[in-house]
């Protein structure tokens, strides 16, 4: 079980555990040398048909072979590519030491938001720094059949780092290419002849571990009819323990795979005590179980004694956890009795199923729960699960599983336009957006005057915000405008499925983010976000999820426009939410948004004392990726105050080095240590990391990052006397710049930049009579030269003055505040009620041009507001 509930850790962890070695194992060298001699290589392949020992063979090998073995048992879910990735990094975390863990952790995070060669070339970067040899074991691989997966899985070993080895095991052979790394001899295979018992085998499996009297002779003429096939062996052990006459059994045994397996099941399942068959065969639905699950199954209170039975009757029970409480039947047991179970009692399959699913249902393992309704076709059940469950699902990021279980709805069956809305969602957050506008279009011609109000309006509602969605990602406002030309003076509810997803995970900033178009800026951009804030804010949804992100980035996007005002205001209004406490995503962007505007005017004061409320608001998190993220904005802040000593003292805690080769994960980290290494005359250093972070940026199509980027390579190539270099560099940033009107990322490059800028005027002039070329980027040049102050940007600027006097409550609400006062006791004091207080704060705060409580203070202290007293 997967979910987040008591029991998950233990189901969870078997997946990335290694699996404990059984009782009494025939040893078996030659198979065990032949992996060992394998790993100094690249890749070792064990394919062979199920039975023949795969899993207990690299159990054996993995607990004896002395090297580190990072452990990934696969099952169907796994075909998905976020979830097949995050599990495979949580099992190389759970072997590595901080702070490698922590890293590969904090990987596994930014997966759904970055591009998977992005995600895979951080993944190789990090896993070169793994000391020692460790060795990453794929079990059941043939269960994947994600052809990303496939791709992925070729690109990660085609690059693999030294210190590392992949061992595949699989029933069918790998869907990719191995030929290359066979000729280099960096490939191990073992195959079904290499896996069969040999007679020895045979002779130690039952004389030395069963003890059962059969003769050399029998042995060896039982281990060439199963072709050493070891569930074979066992199976027919099982058979005459239960009193079948060894020479007749051995007459009549013969026969392919199949054939034996079939016969010696029918064998073993028809000697059983009719009590434990049914108990087998109704539990056999089971992917994993423990007593209570089987107990929901069987509809009995007596499963425990009868699973205590079953590993008695060594009836192919393999244990999950080392409390021995959860369990699975070997795949080819489970998969005889299932295929017994749809053809004889198909109705009963189905019937087992949904029991199944409704007692998953109960133990909160959502993840199963719709894969037992999808198996016992309950597909209302499927569709009340698809509901309750997709919004922690889409917060995993794993799209592939939900989109297979929209896939898993016959044709027959009428999907309500309610769940066709979520689906919609879910084809557009994998990037399927035309699928999504079909699918859009369909539920839009599905509304009609006989349907209820209610459900009118709360499919309006959803189409208004999947069809945002859509506009903001795709960048095509057309339609969306005629579609909410519609909607104007409607009152739409909202719906929680969809106006709490949250949009940025890892980033800074939002505007780094796909709604935040990755700092794309126009006049359309602007329009369609205040019109869509407007519509919202009309139908109360100031406190949705999406109001707050569109209204940051549009504070961000103001800010680089250098509407300082409009920007501080928003940023204020998104700093007043409940959310903006809640969500990292939206908190430290507002934060760090606080700081620029501040360090804009020169308050550096005011601005660390924003950073430094966004790091108590994240002391609590186990994500250290945000105070990553506030560790850089303080030491940028640093940089422009010119703090060098504080900036060599901030620089370790950032978790970075001019040495490493950057991942886009921590681009902005990166680029900030890039900035430090120049202001401390060591540019070879940070253009290099700023040479292998640009294509990445490039890559993601990141506009604000690759801007960034331009701009430092310029400064830093001006900086070692490369003037041509920096301008070539200049010129590429600046023609980005001017078709989205940037002003702040030149700007607050201070005089470094102006002198470049006055440069590049210059020359500029040279090309544009030569060439005869337009005066548009001129102009842009000489807006840029005409915006920078005369003062030194270190100067520190007064506060501005206040646009309306504080009222003496206000100035007691400010002596209260010094204090320390909570609004309780300010109540009291001032004899009013709370909700009073609050808005005569929210005032004061206005007033102050700030948003907390710390700021006022500062605030009303460079104003001298409390000097009287």
């Amino acid at each position: 079980m997967t979910d987040t509930t008591p029991d998950a850790p233990v189901i969870l962890k078997t997946k990335i555990a290694t699996p404990l070695p059984k009782a009494n194992l025939v040893a078996r060298e030659r198979l065990t040398d032949s992996l060992s001699r394998g790993i100094n290589g690249r890749l070792t392949l064990v394919c062979a048909p199920a039975g023949f020992g795969k899993t207990t063979l690299l159990t054996q090998w993995a607990h004896s072979c002395g090297h580190t073995c990072a452990w990934l048992s696969l099952d169907a879910r796994d075909n998905d590519f976020i979830r097949f990735w995050r599990t495979l990094i949580r099992s190389l975390a759970d072997k590595a030491e901080d702070p490698a863990g922590q890293r590969l952790a904090a990987l596994a995070l930014s997966l759904q938001d970055i591009s998977s060669s992005t995600f895979l070339d951080a993944l190789l970067n990090e896993l070169y720094e793994f000391p020692g040899k460790t060795v990453l074991v794929l079990d059941d691989y043939h269960l994947i059949g994600d052809a990303r997966i496939h791709d992925s899985l070729a690109y990660f070993i085609e690059y693999l780092p030294t210190a590392l080895h992949v061992l595949i095991a699989s029933r069918s052979e790998l869907p990719f290419s191995t030929v290359k790394w066979t000729a280099k001899r960096e490939q191990n295979e073992l195959h079904t002849a290499t896996l069969q018992f040999t007679a020895d085998e045979a002779a130690a499996f039952y004389r030395h571990i069963h003890h059962h009297p059969l003769t050399d002779e029998q042995i060896r003429r039982l281990a060439a009819q199963t072709e050493g096939w070891v569930t074979g062996l066992q199976l027919a052990l099982l058979s005459l323990q239960s009193g079948t006459d060894a020479v007749r059994f051995l007459e009549e045994f013969h026969g392919d795979h199949r054939v034996i397996s079939d016969y010696l099941f029918e064998e073993v399942a028809s000697k059983l005590l009719p009590d434990l068959y049914s108990f087998v065969l109704k539990t056999s639905v089971l992917q994993e179980m423990d007593a209570d699950l089987c107990d929901a199954v069987t509809e009995s209170a007596d499963s425990q004694v009868l699973l205590e039975r079953a590993k008695k009757s060594n009836l192919f029970l393999v244990p999950l956890d080392e409390r021995g409480a959860w369990f699975r039947y070997h795949h080819l047991f489970a998969g005889f009795l299932q295929e017994l179970l749809k053809r004889k009692q198909p109705e009963e399959w189905r019937r087992l199923n949904r029991l199944a699913s409704a007692g998953c249902i109960s133990r909160g393992f959502m993840n199963e729960a719709v894969e037992y309704a999808i198996a016992g076709e309950d597909y209302p059940r499927l569709e009340s699960c698809l509901r309750t469950h997709m919004p922690a699902v889409l917060e995993s990021g794993e799209l592939g599983n939900l989109l297979r279980w929209f896939r898993s709805f016959p044709p027959e069956y009428a999907v309500s336009p309610a769940l066709s809305l979520h689906h919609a969602f879910v084809l557009l957050m994998a990037g399927h957006a035309e699928q999504a506008e079909q699918l859009l279009d369909r539920v839009e011609s599905s509304l009609d005057a006989s349907m209820e109000p209610e459900e009118r309006k709360e499919l309006q509602s959803g189409l208004l915000f999947v069809r945002s969605n859509l506009m903001f990602i795709t960048g095509i406002f057309d339609k969306w405008f005629a579609h909410i030309g519609t909607l104007l003076h409607e009152i739409l509810p909202a719906d929680p499925a969809f106006y709490t997803f949250n949009y940025n995970r890892t980033e800074p900033l939002v505007r780094r983010t796909p709604l935040g178009l990755k700092g794309v800026l126009s006049p359309d951009t602007e329009r369609i976000g205040a019109l869509f804030t407007s519509l919202l804010e009309a139908r109360g949804w100031q406190g949705s999820y999406i109001y707050l992100y569109v209204i940051q980035s549009l504070s961000e996007g103001y800010y680089e426009w250098n509407r300082l005002e409009d920007s501080r205001k928003l940023a204020v209004l998104v700093s007043r939410s409940a959310p903006a406490k809640e969500l990292p995503g939206l908190y430290v962007p507002m934060h760090l948004t606080q700081a620029q505007l501040y360090a804009a005017q020169g308050r550096f004061e005011l601005a660390h004392t924003a950073l430094d409320e966004a790091f108590e608001a994240s002391s609590g998190l186990k994500d250290s990726r945000w105070r990553q993220l506030l560790q850089a904005a303080r030491i940028r802040l640093y940089l422009k105050e010119d703090r060098s000593a504080d900036v060599k003292k901030a620089l370790p805690q950032l978790g970075v080095s001019g040495k490493d080769k950057p991942g886009f994960r921590q681009e902005f980290e990166y680029v900030t240590l890039a900035r430090a290494l120049g202001s401390q005359r060591k540019e070879k250093e940070a253009l290099r990391l700023l040479e292998l972070l640009k294509p990445q940026c490039e890559r993601e199509q990141l506009l604000s990052g690759i801007i960034e980027i331009g701009i430092l390579q310029a400064l830093l190539e001006n900086q070692r006397g490369q003037r041509t270099t920096a301008l070539r560099h200049l010129h590429e940033a600046l023609e980005l710049g001017a078709r989205n009107g940037y002003i702040r990322s030149f700007l607050d490059e201070g005089k470094a930049m102006e002198t470049l800028l006055r440069a590049y005027a210059r020359q500029y002039r040279l090309t544009r009579e030569v060439a005869g070329q337009g005066g548009g980027l001129h102009d842009y040049v000489l807006k840029l030269l005409s915006l920078f102050m005369p003062a030194s940007p270190q100067r520190k600027t007064p506060a501005p003055p206040l646009v309306e006097e504080l009222s003496r409550s206000e100035i007691s609400l400010l002596r209260l505040i010094r204090r320390g006062a909570s609004n309780r006791q300010m109540a009291e004091q001032l004899t009013l009620s709370e909700g009073t207080v609050k808005v005569y704060l929210s005032r004061l705060y206005e007033k102050l041009g700030v948003s907390s409580r710390t700021q006022a203070l500062v605030t009303a202290q460079e104003l001298k507001l409390l000097d009287a007293e």
